[in-house]
């Protein structure tokens, strides 16, 4: 048995020692500017800060209490996320099994047999009983990967792998900023709720003096109408935000993948601090190495390249060996005796001469396919540098829209004071008043969208630049 054993040891030792026909890879250079557009430079901040933004977790970048708990949540019940991290562990798996086609695979047999042989074939007139037992341990179709057929499908299937966890990374990052977004429709619906509650509630209370004023003969027809329109649209906006704020909830609990718990940590006022403001953008080139949905990319074209040498290889012989080893007897005791070995083995080559056309345009469509994916690598870099660019560009200037609203909610505030001022010592009417506080109230509610604009720029910046996949940045 020494004999079989050494060759197929021999053999398997060429198998794994065998050259591979996957191209050498180099990354496609990517199509993009080496610097952020020249409109948001200025937001970048600097190129050398100590931590990157894809590496700030996201339990730092996000300052409120009740979000972070509503993204826990989200991480351990969201089904999108739950998928992905299956998906992560089948292709996992898929690797162990490919990675297992380069070790021969045994089976152990044992069988016995008693069989008895009428006379009529027995051939000496008699009936005859034999026994036979054999205990073997077979070697099946075991592919010798002379050509690195098998190593270049294993290399495909770890590409595969590495891209599903990418994917993971980049579900996980789309979910943080979908919850930190309906978290912040949510309070921004409240805040704004509790303005066009406060304007209903002075429209009302205006309609009411406007109609003694009416009934008194000091206002017409038309100016009452007018105040009576202005209540019913203020009625209108309080309805519009109490929608939004019910729709903001119900996208918050489907992201959550269960209704919200009664004990969340309670909803504050409005926090402009509620995440980071500085977020360090770095340059573009980092994107290439920290937004994982350019990794998947790469991986995807990375296996694509690997298909190629399982491709190139079917233009190769195929060399399977099968073979046994074990011992045989007529009798139970003997079964191991000297002499009662036996073994079998049964090379076989393949060479698919009249199929070589076939392999060759499969060939060309594997080589279409890895064009393909570097065709969707250079899609997602690109797609990468917009949206940080849109996003810096926004930056700026929604800090000057914030800022001027500010200055004209102050500036309206003034003007209300004094018209009402003025009509108390009877040089402005009531209607001018009323006109004061709409004006103001309504750049209340712009600033109000200012602030949480700004907020909603930083989240998204914060995603594209690949920031949401780790829970706690390095050394926390």
């Amino acid at each position: 048995m020494r004999k079989p054993l050494s060759m197929f040891a021999v053999i398997a030792g060429l198998a794994l020692a065998g050259c591979t026909l996957i191209p050498k890879y180099q990354r496609p250079a990517p199509a993009i500017a080496p610097a952020w557009p020249a409109e948001a430079r200025q937001a970048a901040g600097p190129t050398n800060a100590t931590i990157r933004a894809a590496d700030i977790g996201w339990r730092q970048f996000f300052r409120d209490a009740r979000l972070r708990q509503l993204i826990t949540l989200a991480l351990s019940n969201n089904p999108d996320l739950r998928a992905a991290t299956l998906n992560v562990q089948q292709t996992r798996a898929l690797y162990a099994v490919q990675g297992n086609a380069l070790i021969p695979t045994g089976n152990i047999n044992a069988n016995a047999t008693r069989q008895r042989i009428a006379y009529g074939y027995a051939g000496h007139g008699n009936s005859t009983t034999y026994s036979q037992y054999n205990v073997n341990l077979g070697v099946a179709s075991y592919e010798l990967d002379l050509f690195g057929r098998v190593r270049s499908l294993k290399r495909q299937a770890l590409e595969t792998y590495f891209a599903s966890e990418e994917a993971r990374k980049s579900a996980q990052i789309a979910l943080v900023s979908q919850v930190a977004g309906a978290y912040l429709m949510e309070r921004e619906a409240a805040d704004q709720l509790s303005v066009a509650r406060e304007t209903l509630a002075a429209a009302n209370t205006d309609y009411e003096l406007s109609q003694r004023s009416h009934d008194e003969g000091v206002l017409s027809d038309i100016q009452l109408n007018a105040v009576q329109a202005q209540m019913d649209i203020d009625r209108v906006l309080v309805a519009n935000y109490q929608q939004q704020f019910v729709q903001a909830r119900d996208a918050l609990a489907l992201l959550v993948g269960r209704p919200l718990p009664n004990g969340l940590t309670p909803a504050k006022p409005f926090n402009p601090k509620i995440c980071l403001a500085d977020i360090p953008a770095g340059l573009p080139s980092d994107l290439l190495e920290r937004r994982p949905d350019i990794l998947e990319a790469e991986h995807q074209l990375k296996a694509a390249n690997a298909n190629i040498g399982a491709a190139r290889a079917a233009f190769f012989p195929t060399v399977t060996l099968t073979g046994s080893a074990g011992t045989a007897s007529t009798t139970l005791e003997s079964l191991f005796a000297p002499g009662s070995e036996t073994w079998a083995f049964s090379p076989q080559i393949v060479w698919p001469i009249f199929g070589a056309r076939t392999a060759w345009d499969e060939l060309q469509a594997i080589k279409a396919q890895k064009l393909i994916a570097a065709a969707q690598y250079q899609k997602a870099v690109q797609t990468a540098f917009r949206e940080v660019a849109d996003s810096l560009a926004a930056r700026t200037n929604l800090k000057i829209q914030l800022s001027a609203n500010e200055g004209l909610v102050a500036a309206d505030g003034k003007n209300y004071q004094l018209a009402q001022a003025l009509f108390s010592h009877g040089v402005d009417s009531q209607l001018d008043v009323l006109a004061a506080r709409e004006a103001l109230d309504s750049v209340r509610q712009s600033l109000i969208q200012s602030r949480y604009s700004r907020l909603f720029n930083l989240i998204n910046l914060y995603q594209a630049l690949g920031g949401g996949w780790r829970e706690n940045s390095p050394g926390k």
